[in-house]
């Protein structure tokens, strides 16, 4: 499994790169709970409880400050 899709964190655009953001913090997910099923069963915990959708906002906010850093904030 590739965390980073492509392997690079370079994009044409921000829009892009909350796209990759996002797909990261999936990746980053799966990676860690690898059992289709279990996170199956487990997406209806989360998806109703805004504790664990804030964190998950989080995790994809520190991706795209990665990516947006890597990208030099898209001031070319």
């Amino acid at each position: 499994m590739s965390l980073i899709p492509n392997n690079s964190l370079v994009t044409a655009t921000p829009e892009e790169g909350r796209e990759l953001a996002i797909k990261m913090a999936r990746l980053v997910i799966k990676a860690t709970q690898p059992d289709e099923a279990v996170r199956g069963r487990l997406r209806d915990v989360y998806a109703n409880d805004a504790a664990m959708l804030i964190s998950i906002g989080h995790v994809v906010a520190t991706e795209f400050a990665t990516i947006a850093a890597a990208n030099k904030y898209w001031n070319v």
